[in-house]
């Protein structure tokens, strides 16, 4: 499952996520899988900035030193899983609200394939000027929430038009943990836990 199914989600959604709810294959296929792809924006995060160096308007690049950038990029792994699995455990714990009985592995398997374009967009950061990085991002937030809106109907065996109230009950509680992260992020560096610049 690794990987396995992302071809299918780009090329044709809704028939994968027919295949997905066939196959379940389980939470550790699902765990592989987040495991994997939340390294994307961190390695590339990394990269950027030591190596490349981050443009806001025209001022020189600025850069992380490397014992920062590896700080902050394990601390963003680790909150990108507990993201997906917190919407995960949301998901689950909605459904019955909108008379799905799912088990937690099918609210994981939604949760870990909906975040994974967001997560894909992150090769972005190679190229790290801001209009860019926004522009990656809006791309992978929208097609994020496209495969999220089809996928629900399909993996929670609800009718579309109920899929669609329980999708954007999803979005409102993905958007509220994505504050979470935010502010969680402030309070660390108002502790001294922010960047370290290099010079």
């Amino acid at each position: 499952m690794i990987l396995g199914h992302l071809f299918g989600l780009y090329t044709h959604p809704k028939k994968e996520w027919h295949n997905i709810d066939e196959q379940h294959e389980g939470v550790q296929s699902s765990l592989s899988h987040i495991l994997l792809i939340a390294l994307l924006p961190p390695v590339f995060a990394y990269i950027s900035s030591v190596f490349i160096g981050w443009r806001v308007g025209a001022v020189d690049p600025i850069y992380l030193t490397p014992s920062s950038a590896l700080f902050m990029s394990v601390a963003m792994y680790f909150a990108l899983i507990g993201g997906v699995f917190a919407l995960a455990y949301l998901t689950y714990w909605m459904s019955h609200t909108f008379g799905s009985t799912p088990t937690y592995t099918q609210a994981l398997e939604l949760a870990a394939y909906t975040a994974t374009p967001l997560f894909m967009v992150s090769i972005a950061a190679l190229y790290p000027q801001l209009w860019f990085l926004m522009m990656a991002g809006l791309v992978g937030i929208t097609y994020s929430v496209y495969l999220l809106y089809t996928g629900v109907p399909i993996l929670m065996h609800i009718p579309e038009e109920r899929g669609f109230i329980y999708a954007s009950s999803i979005v409102t509680c993905g958007l509220v943990l994505l504050v979470s992260i935010i502010a969680g992020s402030v309070i660390l560096w108002n502790m001294g836990l922010g960047p370290q610049f290099s010079h």
